[in-house]
């Protein structure tokens, strides 16, 4: 019996507003789907891990990380997601992903712009990259392209650096995600390096022209060692409105998900679903519900429909927000238990 994974960041609402949101949300597939399980289980979720659940649970599924709790969960995404953009990191080496970024800085503190708004072009991205790029192979440390918002530091003696991603550390107060570790202080300098080189830099000048922010610094995280065989893409991820370096995890023709794309494949598959992180990162809960209601249709009763008519085995749904996850599963035989009312509380008990 072949199991779909669905994997839906931010899919479980602040737990102050859950019963308000709820009240308005019409999703009566996510809610059978939640309602009618063999097992679903909530696990809390330590934010000192420097990572958000799904992102744990994910580089642990993805076998990148030993562990999808606790104090051996990691990030370590960087030398797999370069293969997905067609770069080869050389075996043994150490690599980063690095996001070009904005930096905004408050009267009491500064904080990371979500990379999804900053709408960076490829001719842009490039340019800046090409400013960078001589100061990193000055110092050994070069630097790989992957797209204007990602791209890729070697630097092998860096073992030591923990860094937080991206979206963890979006809306937070920086003091405490800025990178850690013996390596700090020269990724603080590399940092202030590339600052200058961009700071007032034509490409920065058009931008604010446009109304769009500045890129004025880099995001850095995601270390790891580049295996001695080269691992490919994994052929059970599909994606859809996930950043860049996550698409690149998975095969190309599987970076724009579809239900009809999934279950024609037959396969033990997980989904990563995206569209709902933006909206909750920027407690923009009008969005966020429409988002979900478009997921309703597009995935929700789709995927039912095909676990009762038998087309689809199981059907996990994994749903987070930054300090939980809850892992449900359902199949035909699950959504017989008529007895079971289908609600959607189970989206409250975070």
């Amino acid at each position: 019996m072949n199991q779909l994974t669905l994997v839906l960041p931010f899919a479980l609402p602040n737990a102050e507003l859950a019963a308000d949101l709820l009240k308005v949300l019409q999703a009566p597939a996510l809610a059978a789907l939640l309602s009618r399980t063999s097992d679903c289980n909530l696990e809390t979720f330590d934010n000192a891990n420097r990572l958000l659940p799904h992102e744990a649970w994910l580089a642990h599924a993805l076998t990148l990380s030993p562990a999808p709790n606790g104090e051996a969960a990691q990030s370590a995404f960087a030398a797999q997601a370069m293969r997905g953009y067609g770069l080869a990191p050389e075996p043994g080496a150490r690599y980063f992903l690095l996001h070009p970024a904005h930096l905004a800085i408050a009267r009491s503190h500064i904080s990371l712009e979500d990379l999804r708004q900053l709408k960076l072009s490829e001719a842009d991205g490039r340019t800046l990259f090409d400013t960078a790029r001589p100061y990193f192979d000055e110092i050994g440390q070069p630097l790989s392209y992957g797209d204007a918002g990602t791209w890729f530091m070697r630097a092998d003696g860096w073992s030591d650096l923990q860094c937080a991603t991206p979206d963890a550390a979006t809306t937070q107060d920086l003091s405490v995600w800025m990178p850690e570790g013996e390596h700090a202080r020269a990724a603080r300098r590399l940092q202030n390096e590339v600052q200058m080189l961009w700071h007032e830099h034509p490409v920065n000048a058009a931008r604010e022209e446009r109304g769009l922010k500045a890129i004025n610094s880099f995001w850095i995280w995601g270390g790891s060692l580049a295996n001695a065989e080269a691992a490919r893409c994994a052929s059970s991820l599909h994606t859809k409105d996930v950043p860049g370096w996550l698409a690149a995890l998975a095969e190309p023709a599987q970076r724009d998900a579809s239900p009809n794309s999934v279950l024609a494949s037959q396969q033990d598959a997980i989904v990563v679903l995206g569209g709902l992180t933006e909206a909750a990162q920027a407690q923009e809960w009008g969005m966020w519900l429409q988002q979900l209601q478009a997921l309703e249709a597009d995935w929700f009763a789709p995927l039912l429909a095909a676990i009762k008519d038998g087309r689809q085995g199981q059907l996990r749904l994994v749903l987070s927000h930054r300090d939980a996850w809850l892992a449900c599963t359902t199949s035909k035989h699950a959504q017989r238990k008529f007895w079971r009312a289908i609600t959607l509380n189970k989206l409250k008990a975070s």
